[in-house]
Formats: C-alpha cells, structure tokens, sequence
C-alpha cells in the first residue's frame, strides 16, 4: 500500500506525514449496507451468507485495478474478522486492507490534516461525479 506514497517535508524541511499523488484515491468503504446486504454485528452468522451488490463489486475492482487504495472500514468487530476477510474472498473482492472497529451508528465527522472527501452510498455504485454542496469547516478567519 505504501509503494504510491510521496515524502513531504514542512518549510524547515522536517519530514511530514507522506501523502498519495492527486492522481491515486484512498477509498475507505464500509461494508455493510453499502457492498453488500446490511447485516448487525448481533447476527454474525449471516454474515458468510450475505448477498455481495454487483455494482459495489464492479466499481470497486475497477477503482483497484486503476491503481487506488482500497480499504474497507467496518463497524464489524475484530471477532467478525475471519468470516468478512473469507466473505471478501468468495465474492471477488479485490483490496489492500481492512479495519474493524468503525464506530456505529452514523452521523460521521471525520476531521483529519488531510484533505477528506465522503460520499454518501445511496444504493448504487457508479464512478463519482464532482456536485457543488455545502460542507461545515473550521472557522479559520478566512472567508472565501
């Protein structure tokens, strides 16, 4: 996963945290509702069983093939980890990694150094598109 990464350094010359090219995207994708049928941490059984959206695997193993990071973040406890990596496998998924742990029950705001983009999954995967929206950001005192 590292292989794309690019060494930056602040105006003094320390090392920064490196960054990807703009050209290469690191998706973070949940699984649940979004690749494929929702299924709750309560019934882990259903879970080796769960219906894979084909548009979620085609759009994703194209993202992979061109070259993007894939990563699958889920709400799914590190004791669901065998049966979502196995899951991952017979469907065709292809990606760089997995971290469970997501906090439950939506409503993210993620605040990161880097540039974060989120897009909401409402049933289909296709390629994005850009949309102008409003987002909520720090009061810098800069006013564009």
């Amino acid at each position: 996963m590292t292989k794309h990464l690019k060494n930056i350094t602040d105006k003094d010359g320390k090392a920064l945290s490196p960054i990807l090219p703009e050209n290469v995207k690191n998706y973070l994708i949940d699984i649940d509702g979004t690749i494929c049928d929702d299924i709750p941490n309560e019934e882990p059984e259903r879970m080796l069983t769960a219906k894979a959206y084909p548009d979620a695997l085609a759009t994703l193993n194209k993202w992979y093939d061109e070259g993007h990071q894939i990563c699958f973040f889920t709400s799914r406890t590190e004791e669901h980890r065998v049966y979502t990596e196995k899951w991952l496998k017979e469907n065709g998924f292809k990606y760089h990694s997995l971290l469970m742990g997501k906090p439950r029950g939506g409503n993210y705001h993620w605040i990161d150094n880097h540039l974060v983009k989120a897009t909401r999954y409402r049933g289909k995967f296709t390629d994005l598109i850009e949309k102008e929206v409003t987002i909520e950001v720090f009061d810098d005192g800069k006013h564009e």
